[in-house]
């Protein structure tokens, strides 16, 4: 027996993040027993577990999912602590020490803001240097920059992490971090700060031409080093008008744009720092999980173009950075650009539009390693070329030139063993691992896979590249169940939901469609509701009741706001839905048709449909907060809103069931009570399209699984396994390694489609994987569970995939589910239910022989045909029936 996966408020030994109160959760592997029968946890102020502060004793009822203590904690304190586990089997184990360490609370700070009296977007650096009288034994930076910091003590980086304090809504709240510096100072040295504009300050939202930032214009730092002798005394370096400024060799940067290097820049003078004003926001311990670089890719081809570049092929379209490595004459000038696709075998990025998205380097002769600090590309593609110049816009006049100047030059083939290409996103635990058989199914889950990971860089991004990046609410939305099935985002979303937050405060109620919002100011259904979608989501996959205590009254008051928008002077109360929304974004039967962006359903039916679904949620968060009285308020508004929805478009004046997505709708949300009618239509819609997809961002998520419910499983399937446009597998055909934003992103000749609003790299149609977990591997969380405590295995089985094996790591344990045609007939299933928790089988195709085997402990309890599953393995093999589709499954 093991205790496994201890956590702090879903963090691992967490270091100055910020919460109140400690909530604990942790999983139990390898018992005997089947589940817990009572668990204990101990607090204490030291790693041997001696000085014990809190003792919960066995308890039945304590929740591993989610288990609050109430401890009044100490800032800058670490705590230590362990969980006893009993199972019905009478094992009884105990965790390894785990760790949590607080911030400063609401403790003041020793340290001040500083900044300077240029405001000039060059990366000034701020230093002090800071004498080590004894031998330390504890050493903390707490620290913030504004627009963005890199820390260092003695030229080495402190941290390892990058774009910090991060991406906020710093109007409202700005992060510090938290560093254990403690084996850096084993000797005096330089504590050094550098700034870059970032978010804060530095071009960013749809103001493109805007050169002062959103937030502000100046920087800004604040730093307190404490440093704690052997002895027990106490040193302070707080950040102050003593510390002095240099100048770096980063000359400028943004997020947009990138950078440039200068390593021929001559010094100015040292200066001195200056007390600055405080942001607005309020300081804050750290939410935001690490960004670092997770991964790193070789060069994988070299490209000599039809144009005379020099370009370099990743193989993968990442959001990163790069390390180079190079020597070069002094005053050579290397300029590096990236893009996502090659056009007619050229380098191409008009698709970046006012995205500079490049990197400058100025050499001064020495071997040296490029590594970009403030900003990030989105990127398969590199093109690198080089000149002499004098300065920034000269080298730019040559590059539009290249071969009718002469001092343009392509770099030598040599840069390829040079270059890195260097992937960064979210610390985000991997729980997910799903293999078809088919490749092209596995390159479709590599690439949703991808479109997470480079699209959760801090905020859930629409895309990583163009002058975009923002946090729009309807990508995270509907992308967020599929996000959980690949990895833990419990933390990640706790973040994103905190700035949701800020901006609904500032608004009452209204949820912005982009969050942090910067100049963004509308709203839409479907984007909005991301604010009840989410933390439901959260709740649902990890069972934490505390997303919905924190986020209640923000679900609340966007409900509340739809309810004052809809309220009309002549009593019609249809202000919602006449209001202006996306509707189904980037489907295929809207007016502007393949290369339009609004699909064909009516926008009101959406917004109706998502105002009632928020109600109801509310109303759900509500009866499990115990707040009884708002349940039902907001019970009766989601039944008010359903009979207005069928009056509106199911009465006299016509049915709504015109478009793919609208029959979608009325599946998933019960809108009519003719079902049968409502499939009937659906699948005439289909056959009339040739059968083929035309949803988007509103129907494509639930497309395949409604299907499936309504017994046209083999309409899903024809549809996830369609190679030609418009379907998944057309853009792998054409070498995708990341999900596209438009089904037509790029042409079936290779061509790209738009440059308008065209990214390679968005995740909203990668939420097809959603079913594929649940449906196709079966791993399906029944209604009645939270945490995937309990699960309905119900394998979608089609013999054109082969085979599928699937795990998933869910926050009660490992389930894993896999199935395999033997040959035409006969299958094979595998399954697996971790400890505490329970599964209902349903086989597919299963005759009634098959459930006589009494000596496979898969058929020990079988009630109608459903196999009941507690903790074990399983597997089962037999062959199938001939029908050729499934029942709908309950």
């Amino acid at each position: 027996m093991k205790i496994t996966e201890c956590r702090t408020n879903h963090y691992e030994n967490p270091l100055g993040y910020h919460f109140e109160n400690p909530v604990f959760s942790w999983k139990v592997t390898e018992a005997e027993g089947k589940k817990m029968a009572a668990a204990r946890i101990l607090i204490a102020a030291d790693e041997k577990m001696a000085d014990v502060i809190l003792d919960t004793g066995y308890q039945t009822d304590i929740n591993p999912l989610a288990a609050p203590v109430s401890l009044q904690m100490e800032p800058r304190t670490r705590y230590y602590w362990t969980v006893g586990v009993r199972t019905d089997a009478g094992e009884e184990c105990s965790s390894a020490v785990n760790w949590f360490e607080s911030a400063k609370g609401k403790e003041g700070w020793k340290g001040k803001w500083i900044g300077r009296m240029s405001k000039e977007l060059d990366s000034p650096v701020f230093y002090k240097e800071i004498n080590i009288i004894k031998k330390v034994s504890r050493a903390r930076l707490y620290i913030t920059g504004l627009g963005l910091y890199e820390a260092m003590w003695n030229g080495e980086k402190i941290g390892g992490e990058l774009l910090t304090p991060y991406c906020n809504n710093y109007n409202s709240w700005v992060q510090y971090q938290t560093y254990d510096v403690t084996d850096m100072l084993s000797r005096g040295g330089t504590l050094s700060v550098m700034l870059g504009p970032g978010w804060y300050k530095g071009r960013f939202g749809f103001s493109g031409d805007r050169v002062k930032g959103y937030y502000g214009d100046s920087y800004k730092l604040l730093a307190e080093l404490r440093i704690v002798y052997e002895d027990g005394t106490e040193q302070i370096v707080g950040t102050d008008d003593s510390w002095k400024i240099r100048t770096s060799n980063i000359v400028f940067s943004n997020i947009y744009d990138g950078e440039w290097r200068d390593d021929t820049r001559k010094a100015e003078p040292d200066s001195n720092a200056i007390y600055t004003e405080a942001p607005k926001g309020s300081l804050t311990a750290r939410l935001s999980t690490p960004v670092k670089v997770r991964e790193e890719f070789p060069v994988k081809e070299l490209i000599h173009t039809p144009a005379g570049e020099t370009v370099l092929d990743l193989g993968q379209n990442i959001t990163g950075i790069f390390s180079l490595r190079v020597k070069e004459p002094e005053g050579t000038v290397i300029h590096i650009q990236t893009g996502e696709i090659l056009q007619q075998g050229n380098f191409y990025r008009d698709n970046l539009r006012s995205a500079g998205s490049e990197y400058f380097y100025v050499s001064n002769g020495t071997e040296q390693t490029i590594v970009p600090h403030f900003t990030f590309f989105g990127y398969r593609y590199v093109k690198i070329e080089k000149t002499v110049c004098k300065d920034r816009a000269e080298a730019l006049a040559v590059m539009r030139r290249k071969k009718e100047d002469a001092a343009y030059t392509p770099m030598q083939d040599a840069v390829k063993d040079c270059f890195v290409g260097l992937a960064i996103y979210s610390s985000l635990p991997g729980t997910g691992k799903l293999v078809t058989g088919n490749p092209l199914l596995n390159r479709l889950i590599l690439n949703t896979e991808w479109g997470q990971k480079d699209n959760f860089v801090d905020v859930p991004t629409d895309c990583p590249q163009r002058d975009e990046r923002m946090g729009w609410t309807g990508d995270a939305q509907v992308f967020s169940a599929t996000a959980c099935y690949i990895r833990d985002c419990y933390s990640f979303y706790y973040k994103y939901i905190y700035d949701m937050e800020t901006e609904q405060n500032s608004r009452a109620g209204m949820v912005p469609n982009v969050v942090p919002a910067f100049d963004v100011d509308s709203t839409s259904s479907v984007w909005g509701d991301a604010t009840t979608i989410i933390p439901w989501n959260m709740y649902r996959f990890y069972g934490d009741a505390g997303i919905l205590e924190k986020h209640y009254s923000c679900m609340k008051s966007w409900v509340d706001y739809i309810t004052s928008v809809n309220q009309t002077a002549d009593g019609k109360n249809d202000g919602w839905r006449r209001a202006v929304h996306y509707g189904d974004w980037l489907a295929l039967d809207g007016e502007g048709g393949t290369d339009g962006v609004k699909g064909g359903t009516d926008d009101g039916l959406i917004a109706s449909v998502y105002y009632r679904l928020s109600a109801q949620l509310t109303a759900k968060a509500a009866q499990i907060l115990g707040k009884k009285e708002d349940a039902e308020v907001y019970e009766a508004l989601a039944e008010d809103i359903l009979q207005n929805i069928r009056k509106e478009y199911y009465g006299p004046q016509g049915s709504c069931v015109t478009t793919q997505t609208s029959c979608l709708l009325a599946l998933r949300y019960s809108l009519s009570e003719d079902r049968e009618g409502i499939c009937k239509a659906l699948k005439a819609l289909f056959e009339a399209n040739g059968n083929h997809l035309q949803t988007g961002f509103v129907g494509t998520p639930m497309l395949l699984e409604e299907l499936t419910k309504a017994g046209m499983n083999d309409l899903a399937y024809h549809l996830l396994l369609n190679e030609d446009y418009p379907g998944w597998l057309y853009e792998v055909k054409l070498g995708a390694t990341t999900i596209w934003e438009r089904w037509n992103s790029v042409l079936a000749d290779g061509s790209i489609s738009s440059t308008g609003m065209n990214s390679l790299n968005h995740y909203a149609y990668g939420s097809v994987v959603e079913w594929m977990y649940s449906y196709m591997a079966g791993i399906r969380q029944a209604e009645d569970s939270v945490g995937f405590r309990k699960v309905i295995f119900a394998p979608v089985v089609d013999p054109r995939v082969g085979q599928v094996s699937c795990e998933f790591n869910s926050a009660s344990g490992l389930w894993k589910s896999a199935w395999k045609f033997e040959d035409g007939h006969n299958i094979r299933l595998t399954f697996s239910v971790p400890f505490g928790c329970e599964a209902l089988l349903q086989l597919p195709l299963a005759s009634q022989d098959v459930f006589a085997d009494t000596d496979n402990p898969i058929f020990s309890c079988v009630r109608e045909n459903i196999c009941y599953l507690t903790t074990g393995e399983y597997e089962v093999a037999y062959r199938m029936k001939s029908e050729s589709k499934t029942t709908e499954s309950s």
